[in-house]
């Protein structure tokens, strides 16, 4: 099987629970339920629920005992993507090539439904329901990784840092603590649930978590050099945006921002060399992660 049947196989699994999820919010208004769904089912690449499931694979887990934890990662990825794009923070118009849901539905619904997407992720992951497949002490051990990611250490500190240094200098540093916790953070843990919900022992976890650092890295590299150098009508939204904002172009340039998103790749794909042929569709995502156009 090529990588684009197997990222349209997975998105569809992936998109079907989502479905199936969506269709258990009977009491929540229309209007909120529209603007969940905008922004979520708005042809996105599912890179994050389809890295869980395909190392749940590589262990021969159960897609069962992985994918609400997968689908609830993309709630949260998305609503933050809601919240990012509202004028307090990036202020941007089109998201994958549609308007960002605060244009479509106005700033206080769009900011309520991001906080419903992120609340109901966690539901999804308590809930019989979705989770029943999974072992309680694993789903446990899942929630922790996700919440880290996401929270005051993760996804959020990231986001905070990148604000509070949008307009100024910033360091190397800097920029490193921004896309190791803004980006790679809530990457990492979709390949560490995954490796969990598939039962991979503890030396397993920790080469799938260097994969997973290394492909969030490369994954926010990528999208720098697309702010740069993209073309807004494949990419879906406005690009030289980042001007002011810490990015690996600001502090190391074009060429040498293209090398390191090279060696991060290579490094992904180093990592997962201990799975042998159960690998390739790893290996092949951090090569498509890598020479992505949008």
């Amino acid at each position: 099987m090529d990588l684009r049947t197997f990222l349209n196989e997975k998105r569809l699994v992936v998109e079907d629970f989502l479905r199936l999820i969506f269709a258990s919010f009977t009491t929540s208004p229309e209007v909120l339920k529209d603007a969940m769904e905008h922004s979520l089912f708005s042809e996105g690449k599912r890179i994050r629920p389809i890295l869980a499931l395909a190392v749940c694979e590589t262990k021969r887990g159960k897609a069962a005992a992985v994918l609400p934890f997968a689908c609830a990662i993309e709630m949260i990825h998305t609503y933050s993507l809601i919240h990012d794009d509202l004028p307090c923070i990036d202020n941007d118009d089109l998201r994958r090539g549609r308007p960002t849901c605060h244009k479509v539905f106005g700033e206080a619904v769009a900011l309520l439904a991001g906080d419903a997407l992120l609340t109901e992720a966690f539901r999804v992951m308590t809930d019989p329901r979705f989770s029943s497949q999974t072992p309680p002490a694993v789903a446990r051990e899942i929630l922790y990784e996700i919440a880290r990611a996401a929270g005051a250490e993760g996804m959020i500190a990231g986001q905070v840092v990148d604000v509070l240094y949008d307009g100024k200098e910033g360091t190397k540093s800097i920029l490193d603590y921004i896309h190791r916790n803004k980006t790679a953070a809530l990457i990492r843990a979709s390949v560490r649930v995954g490796a969990l919900a598939g039962g991979a022992a503890p030396r397993e976890l920790e080469q799938f978590t260097t994969y997973g650092e290394s492909l969030g890295l490369a994954f926010q590299i990528g999208d720098d050099l697309l702010d740069a150098e993209g073309d807004e009508k494949i990419v879906g939204k406005k690009l030289r945006k980042d001007v002011t904002k810490q990015t690996y172009i600001k502090h190391y340039g074009v060429a040498q921002s293209r090398a390191r998103l090279d060696e991060l790749v290579n490094e992904a794909i180093e990592a997962v060399k201990f799975l042998g042929p159960s690998g390739e569709a790893l290996a092949e995502l951090a090569e498509f992660v890598g020479k992505r156009s949008s």
